[in-house]
């Protein structure tokens, strides 16, 4: 399997990474298994560096729909550190414009230990989420 992910609760973190090329239902595998976490609020590193797709653009408009119900869904979300090359920046602009419609903190990065210091930076750790578990803003 060419996507690979850890997820660590006690850091609160879900690092997911690729190796190969990734397909549709690999996608949803670990959406389930993030979701299946409790690990939305959960700063999210997604390395995607050696990965690829056959993915059509119909897949990734599923993947994007899918990700946008889980925004409207629950209302915490973690930061979000994503590393790709730059030849793969176009394939991911549409997804990454859904992404970015959540309101927490987000970077693209090139490299993944600049990703990794970000994520584990004090103001990105302590970054409240937009809305508390009840969909409350924090006070």
């Amino acid at each position: 399997m060419p996507l690979h992910w850890t997820i660590d609760s006690r850091l609160q973190i879900f690092v997911a990474t690729c190796d190969g090329t990734v397909d549709l239902a690999e996608v949803n595998v670990m959406l389930d298994a993030v979701v299946g976490a409790n690990g939305l609020g959960y700063r999210k590193l997604f390395d995607g560096m050696n990965g690829n797709t056959q993915m059509s653009a119909l897949d990734m408009l599923s993947i994007g729909v899918r990700i946008r119900a889980l925004q409207d869904g629950y209302r915490e979300h973690g930061p979000l550190a994503i590393v790709v090359p730059d030849d793969k920046y176009a394939l991911m602009a549409r997804l990454l414009g859904i992404l970015a419609a959540a309101r927490r903190p987000m970077r693209v990065f090139k490299d993944v230990k600049a990703a990794r210091k970000w994520l584990d930076s004090p103001g990105i750790r302590a970054s409240p989420p937009a809305f508390d578990r009840r969909g409350a803003l924090p006070a």
